[in-house]
């Protein structure tokens, strides 16, 4: 297995982890801290991209599962207004956490097993449907940096809305 996947899985784990499990403040570090590590991985990581074909078709849909999973996970995050501290916070537990296991463990299986348990099947389908590995390298690299930013962007319009919601309500109340 490619080290640069073993990092780069690690790293979002333990991103994620750090900055979402138990109670946690919503602030601009925690916003911007995944979407600079997304950055940077993608320029670290990512090839080529396919401009055409089955080899962009499955790039896109890498990142189009990375974005529903990212939603996915961040509808197991509680977020509210604190009024003593006021400004927005998030609640997220084990079943949020094991969204992220799920998936991390997935891609890693998928990445083991293209080159010990499907190896031959697996190549003889990329040939077939003109995809090249880099194509598929980009894709789950892409299916990663998705669910990461779509996590942090849900986060970032629900924060915004128990915020403001907030505030009207407050309003109603004097």
């Amino acid at each position: 297995m490619p080290t640069s996947a073993l990092i780069l899985s690690a790293a979002i784990l333990a991103g994620v982890f750090l900055s979402d499990l138990g109670v946690r403040a919503v602030t601009t570090k925690r916003l911007i801290r995944p979407l600079v590590i997304a950055g940077v991985a993608g320029a670290s990581y990512l090839t080529a991209f396919a401009t055409s074909g089955s080899g962009l078709a499955i790039e896109l849909t890498g990142a189009g599962v990375g974005a529903i999973l990212g939603l996915l996970a961040a509808t197991l995050m509680h977020v509210e207004h604190d009024r003593s501290r006021g400004h927005a916070v998030t609640r997220a537990g084990y079943g949020y956490a094991l969204i992220w296991v799920v998936v991390v463990a997935a891609r890693l299986a998928f990445i083991y097993g293209s080159s010990h348990w499907f190896a031959g099947s697996l190549g003889s389908w990329m040939s077939a449907n003109h995809i090249t590995v880099d194509a598929l390298t980009d894709a789950l690299i892409l299916m990663a940096l998705a669910m990461t930013t779509a996590r942090t962007l849900s986060l970032v319009a629900r924060s915004r809305g128990a915020i403001a919601g907030a505030v009207a309500n407050a309003g109603t109340v004097a």
